[in-house]
């Protein structure tokens, strides 16, 4: 089964609607970002969520520290970094961290192994000059396929939405998808429409 995560909640209705469709994750952005919200928002979401729903705090080139500060007074229970920060950085976060890879080409896949043992999973997005994210982009997912050989977790981003959501499970078979703003209206506020039709259209995958 893959697993679903919509990524940029910005507000309650957004992370109570996802979490009623059958989303597995949220993700909460505190990288500089439209779709940023502060620790305080995040607490007020996150305290507003049933069990058995990940939380997943997105960070960029940001201290230990302050990862850990956030994750704590939020309650996050996963990371998920997306900038330069080398194996032994994510290795001090283990078990709860995945590391994001932004690709351009097949020279891009070339220092995914050096974080093999030191984060629980790789997610793949788009490269896009000056963004760490974000693109509503695809990349060429035959790199994540090349990705899955490296033995960890693969999740696919970048683009994602309903129109193209069959053909990137059908072609890569990831671990989970990573959605944000595919699904959205404006940035930060998610189209209820179309977050439905993405999870349908995901779970019929599978069936």
């Amino acid at each position: 089964m893959v697993r679903i995560k919509i990524c940029g909640i910005t507000n309650q209705y957004d992370a109570s609607l996802a979490v009623e469709l059958g989303a597995d994750a949220l993700g909460f952005i505190f990288a500089p970002s439209p779709r940023k919200v502060t620790p305080q928002q995040a607490r007020h979401i996150i305290e507003g969520l049933p069990p058995f729903v990940q939380t997943v705090g997105v960070f960029v080139d940001e201290s230990l520290s302050r990862i850990r500060d956030i994750a704590d007074f939020c309650g996050l229970e996963m990371i998920q970094l997306h900038g330069d920060e080398p194996p032994n950085f994510c290795a001090a976060l283990m078990p709860h961290v995945i590391k994001g890879f932004r690709l351009n080409d097949s020279s891009s896949l070339s220092h995914i192994t050096d974080y093999r043992g030191k984060i629980r999973a790789v997610l793949l997005d788009t490269y896009q000059k000056g963004l760490q994210g974000g693109t509503g982009k695809t990349f060429d997912w035959n790199l994540a396929i090349r990705a899955k050989s490296m033995g960890m977790p693969i999740i696919i981003s970048g683009g994602l939405r309903p129109s193209n959501i069959y053909s990137a499970i059908a072609t890569v078979q990831p671990y989970a998808i990573d959605v944000n703003s595919g699904i959205e209206e404006s940035p930060g506020v998610k189209n209820p429409f179309l977050m439905k039709s993405l999870m349908e259209k995901t779970r019929q995958i599978e069936t």
